[in-house]
């Protein structure tokens, strides 16, 4: 990718850092320096605007100026829709100005990352984690930052997975496992075979670990993605299973078969934003596809595909059951069972939350394929 450079005017004289994004928003068009004299409402005018500010103030003063902007883009009324796929939609592009504007506000780094700001974070070690060292200054957004920041957290701390009785550690831009219903699924699942299996899309690792501490002699786990497939075999080492799973990079399937092939893809048919949104939304419902077109012919005589799969895209209108049941079939493959569970995470019971009405009726699913 070509380099970009944010430029803007600071003492009469143009100056210019290297411009890092991570959802690859393009270089703000025009740049002013702002500080702890910056007011609110004109912070969010100009961000409305286009106009993003560079931030020469107190670390803090910019995360306390974010919140109040957020309070006013959160103030004006959401547009609603009786039509399920319609509400979803807006409820996207609301997200999508959020983002946009709440990314309007800019942070200075030097070239080692550390932030050059009044009572800012020590936050190098979360910033290289996720950004790299480039070596030279650059200009993130606070967004960006913080989510670094937050990420860093997340893999320092790990997630706690009951079926491992041990933490997981997602790295930055790998979507954490927080969501233990499909864990809980392919624990429970009858094994057609404890010889081998596939684990496509494994990001953390999670089920592929799964697999190894329910006896699978060897897991082949894929991704595409670099930093989950270094995320993988780091928790894998971590919890024992190294020499038990080989994590390699592909697109989707491995080369061979097995008699278990695991997918627990993105379960909304929808663009993603950032790279890691790529881990809930399947633009044009791509990898659900891409699996249920080619895994039977990754799986040996008798074998099984386990697909883990929520309805919300049913309740959102995005997807039906029967283009579901079409997409099997025309794999190739039939139904011998599907296990089901109601999801427990707390939007299920945020009556504020945008898509609360398909949350409530989400069902996550997995379904038992075989060749027919």
């Amino acid at each position: 990718m070509t380099e970009q450079f944010a430029v803007w005017t600071e003492n009469d004289v143009e100056q210019s850092a290297r411009w890092g994004s991570t959802s690859n928003a393009p270089v703000p068009k025009r740049i002013v320096v702002a500080d702890d004299t910056m007011k609110a409402d004109d912070a969010y005018r100009l961000a409305c605007e286009g106009t993003a500010l560079l931030w020469r103030g107190d670390f803090q003063n910019a995360r306390q100026l974010s919140k109040a902007v957020a309070s006013r883009i959160d103030r004006k009324p959401r547009r609603a829709s009786d039509d399920p796929a319609k509400a979803f939609h807006l409820h996207r592009q609301t997200q999508g100005r959020r983002a946009q504007i709440l990314g309007m506000l800019l942070i200075p780094l030097d070239a080692d990352l550390s932030i050059p700001l009044r009572r800012a974070p020590d936050a190098q070690v979360a910033l290289t984690e996720a950004f790299g060292i480039t070596g030279e200054p650059s200009v993130r957004s606070l967004r960006d930052i913080l989510g670094a920041i937050g990420a860093h957290e997340w893999h320092r701390k790990g997630v706690f997975i009951e079926a491992l009785d041990a933490r997981v550690h997602p790295a930055f831009g790998v979507f954490s496992p927080v969501r233990g219903e499909y864990v809980d699924l392919v624990t429970s699942a009858p094994l057609p075979s404890t010889e081998s299996a596939f684990d496509i899309g494994t990001g953390t690792g999670v089920l592929a670990a799964v697999l190894a501490r329910r006896g699978v002699k060897t897991v082949t786990a894929t991704d595409q993605d670099p930093r989950a497939l270094q995320c993988a075999r780091t928790n894998l080492s971590r919890l024992g299973y190294g020499d038990q799973v080989n994590v390699v990079e592909a697109d989707l399937f491995p080369e061979g078969t097995a008699p278990l092939v695991v997918c627990n893809p993105p379960w909304i048919p929808a663009k993603a934003t950032s790279p890691i949104e790529y881990a809930v939304y399947d633009p044009a419902g791509a990898m659900l596809k891409g699996f249920l077109t080619g895994v039977a012919a990754h799986l040996d005589d008798g074998g099984e595909a386990w697909l883990i799969l929520s309805d919300i895209a049913e309740h959102l209108g995005l997807r039906t059951r029967s283009e579901l049941h079409d997409l099997i079939a025309a794999g190739g493959l039939t139904v011998v069972d599907r296990i089901d569970v109601k999801p427990t995470h707390a939007k299920v019971s945020d009556r504020t939350d945008a898509l609360h009405a398909a949350r409530a009726r989400e069902t996550t699913s997995l379904w038992r394929l075989r060749r027919r």
